[in-house]
């Protein structure tokens, strides 16, 4: 009983719920051809389709079954496309990172190789430095020695020269010494000339004024032009009475109304010296007050 129920559930493939409606649509079909007749038979034949076409709602089990191996198939596929698609970027991939990598290495390599060169070339450069400083120096000590001995012998030479110099210096400085002796007598005995006469002069042009007494005393910077003319004439010490200042002044003023010719024949030093800038005093002292 069930060998026959198991071989009617699998018949021709197909499950037992379409087994029993397709019997159960022929009972009906055959029932109705029977009930109705020839014409009806036809009629019911033109509605045969639509009756055959129930019959395959459900999908027949081989056909799924193989759309289902047509579909593992083509998701293995598809899985065995990306995997080879991944494979291939991952080789890519790889390919390009041993390429960027030997790209590394030759930079690298490259690099390596400039350094090495610079050094090189840095090390060769020093050396001709070396070679180059060494012969300065030695050119230097060369010249140095040269000019050593060269200036020995301008010391000889310059030793020589001074003393001869020396020699010519003392009897110069003697002479010189002689003439200055000479001179400063000249001068000092110009200046004496030239001081006594003009305090000769103002002395005659000096009225004392009532209010003078002894111990009085005005000094008064007078300047002069090689000319013999004054220039100024200036109170740079009072005795603090106004009249004896003034009194002194108009001596000073009345003794250059004309210019003292004198002073024109004195030499231009000695005049400089003397008496462009000369302070004359002012101090009665024969005053019985």
């Amino acid at each position: 009983m069930n060998n026959w129920f198991n071989n009617l559930v699998i018949f021709n493939g197909y499950p037992l719920a379409v087994v029993l409606a397709v019997s159960l649509h022929v009972l009906i079909l055959v029932a109705l051809l029977y009930l109705q007749g020839g014409n009806r038979i036809e009629a019911m034949e033109l509605v045969q389709p639509t009756v055959v076409t129930a019959l395959f709602i459900d999908e027949n089990p081989q056909v799924r079954n193989q759309r289902s191996r047509d579909q593992r198939r083509m998701q293995q596929q598809e899985a065995e496309r990306r995997q080879s698609e991944e494979a291939a970027e991952r080789q890519q991939e790889e390919a390009e990172n041993r390429a960027a990598e030997a790209a590394r290495r030759e930079e690298e390599q490259a690099r390596l190789e400039e350094e090495r060169r610079q050094a090189a070339l840095r090390e060769r450069e020093e050396l001709e430095r070396q070679q180059q400083l060494q012969a300065e120096r030695e050119q230097r000590q060369r010249e140095q020695e040269q000019a050593e001995q060269q200036r020995q012998r301008e010391l000889a030479e310059a030793e020589e020269r001074q003393r001869q110099q020396e020699a010519e210096r003392r009897r110069r400085a003697a002479e010189e010494e002689a003439a200055a002796a000479a001179a400063a007598r000249n001068e000092f005995e110009l200046v004496q000339s030239a001081t006594g006469m003009i305090q000769q002069i103002v002395q005659e042009n000096w009225s004392r004024p009532p209010s003078a007494r002894n111990g009085m005393r005005v000094v008064i910077r007078i300047q002069m032009l090689p000319t013999g003319e004054l220039l100024n004439a200036t109170v740079i010490e009072s005795s603090g009475d106004a009249a004896f200042d003034r009194s002194a002044e108009n001596a000073v003023y009345q003794a250059y109304r004309a210019p003292l010719t004198e002073l024109q024949q004195l030499p231009i030093a000695v005049f400089n010296n003397n008496f462009r800038s000369l302070s004359l005093i002012f101090e009665p002292t024969d005053l019985l007050n």
